[in-house]
């Protein structure tokens, strides 16, 4: 059984969901394990990496729900 909630008087079925998140360098493509792991990389002299290089893809799966109403 779905779990509900009600939103303004209606209920409205929780899907439950996934989400993943993958930091990376967008000039160099690198993949790093967390947003902290990145700015260290900034902070970091020794390489050329600045805030702007962060690119942050979220991949959220959520699901699938029946969408056909039932009739009775």
């Amino acid at each position: 059984m779905v779990k509900t909630i009600i939103i303004d008087g209606k209920e409205v079925p929780v899907l439950p969901a996934k989400s993943e998140e993958e930091v990376l360098n967008k000039k160099t493509g690198k993949q790093y394990a967390s947003k902290e792991e990145f700015d260290l990389d900034v902070a970091n002299p020794n390489t050329s990496t600045v805030v702007e290089d962060l690119q942050v893809n979220q991949k959220i799966t959520v699901a699938s729900l029946d969408i056909f109403g039932k009739t009775k």
